[in-house]
């Protein structure tokens, strides 16, 4: 099972002109399609009046289908919005979106010279993009009591763990997230600083 992918770290803009056209291709982190729409209505702020903002993004692992979608924004069907996620899907970067913003320039260019134009921009800004890695972490819970809570905070942390939430009561109840490859060795360690008194709880 995959544990990372790589993503976007920063937004990316290529920009070329193809018979007096000019083709803006914008790449940028993506985790959910109700973030790339939000990206969507801001480029479309920073680049007004362009013919056309086509799009692809993918806002799950690298290559997945089911969190995936794209638009031709009014070019012929196939010709811009497809060949640009085909891009994405083959890149091995997951959580990306891609606009590409063409200004007419007066020449048609064809539906192959627009599959080949959205296309490229997208391909040849994809070595340009800043990534980092994203690492899977899985939901889990554990409850120590407070004499215990430096101590079990920084084996969580020295396991990649990320703290969620603490709910402070008769103990100290933690909800944290975790790589699946790290639940072992957290819980040999947490044996052994506590004394046995002390294992979380992993939902998946």
């Amino acid at each position: 099972m995959t544990e990372s992918y790589p993503v976007p770290a920063a937004e990316l803009v290529f920009e070329e002109e193809i018979k007096h056209s000019r083709f803006i291709s914008l790449l940028f982190r993506c985790e959910s399609p109700e973030q790339f729409r939000q990206a969507l209505g801001d480029i479309r702020v920073r680049y007004p009046g362009a013919t056309h903002y086509c799009q692809a993004f993918v806002s799950g692992k690298p290559g997945c289908t089911m969190t995936a979608g794209f638009s031709d924004d009014g070019e012929p069907a196939g010709s811009a919005g497809r060949p640009m996620l085909a891009v994405l899907q083959g890149s091995g970067i997951g959580e990306i979106g891609a606009v590409v913003v063409r200004y007419y320039g007066g020449i048609k260019l064809g539906v192959g010279g627009l599959v080949r134009a959205y296309a490229s921009g997208v391909k040849q800004a994809l070595p340009e993009l800043q990534t980092e890695l994203k690492l899977l972490r899985y939901p889990a819970a554990l409850e120590c009591d407070y004499g215990l809570l430096r101590d079990v905070e920084y084996v969580i942390e020295r396991h990649q763990g990320v703290i969620t939430h603490r709910d402070f009561g008769g103990a100290v109840a933690l909800e944290f997230e975790l790589p699946k490859s790290e639940q072992e060795a957290l819980n040999l360690q947490l044996a052994t600083v506590s004394q046995g008194a002390v294992q979380a709880r992993f939902d998946q």
